[in-house]
């Protein structure tokens, strides 16, 4: 084995032994995420609102070190495209953190012509291309033309549960995840897992 396949492999190692140690954070990280998934799901109301606020403040901070960075720097030619990129980012999420429903209902709408428009393209490529296994292309083509379809038909009032249902989802999935891999990572056999690996003579 060559000495970067061995350095490898001691990483490897290092890396289970601290995944089998820390095994039970794992799992409480996971169960936590699967028990405010669950909330988000039931009050998708308020995990919306509170998505679009979160992610205005994002905004705010984000446009406000641009701003600063543009007049710190202001000697260079880029001065004006980042004083104005940090305006449009204080304005879009001071607008989202002042009236996050609406900020919600615009990124639902947006979210609905995403799902639709790569949707389409791909039922196009499935039944065009016919790629390996394109049925299942052809599946989550079908899946998102509708899924699309749903929110745009129930916009603006979808506006107030699809990102926290999606954000939900998101956390349930991430939370099973991270159960699972804490209960293999109980199982993983003690032997050849030490602290570190032996010093290479």
């Amino acid at each position: 084995m060559s000495e970067t396949g061995e350095l490898q492999a001691d990483l490897f190692r290092v890396g289970l032994a601290n995944l089998k140690r820390n095994w039970a954070w794992y799992m409480a990280l996971g169960a936590l995420l699967l028990i405010l998934g669950s909330i988000a799901i039931g009050a998708s109301l308020v995990a919306t609102l509170l998505a679009v606020e979160f992610l205005g403040w994002l905004m705010v901070f984000a446009g406000g070190a641009e701003a600063v960075h543009a007049f710190w720097r202001k000697d260079w030619g880029g001065f004006f495209v980042d004083l104005l990129g940090g305006v449009l980012y204080l304005v879009v999420g001071l607008l989202l953190v002042v009236n996050p429903q609406a900020g919600a209902e615009a990124l639902t709408l947006m979210i609905a012509a995403f799902l639709s428009v790569s949707g389409a393209f791909r039922v196009v490529a499935a039944l065009a291309g016919r790629p390996p296994h394109w049925g299942w292309l052809l599946i989550n083509g079908v899946l998102g033309v509708l899924l699309g379809g749903l929110i745009w038909g129930q916009w603006p009032l979808s506006g107030t549960w699809v990102i926290g249902l999606f954000v939900g989802i998101e956390m349930i999935f991430n939370g099973w995840s991270l159960v699972m891999l804490a209960l293999a990572a109980r199982n993983l056999p003690v032997e050849g897992f030490g602290e570190a690996p032996p010093a290479s003579s």
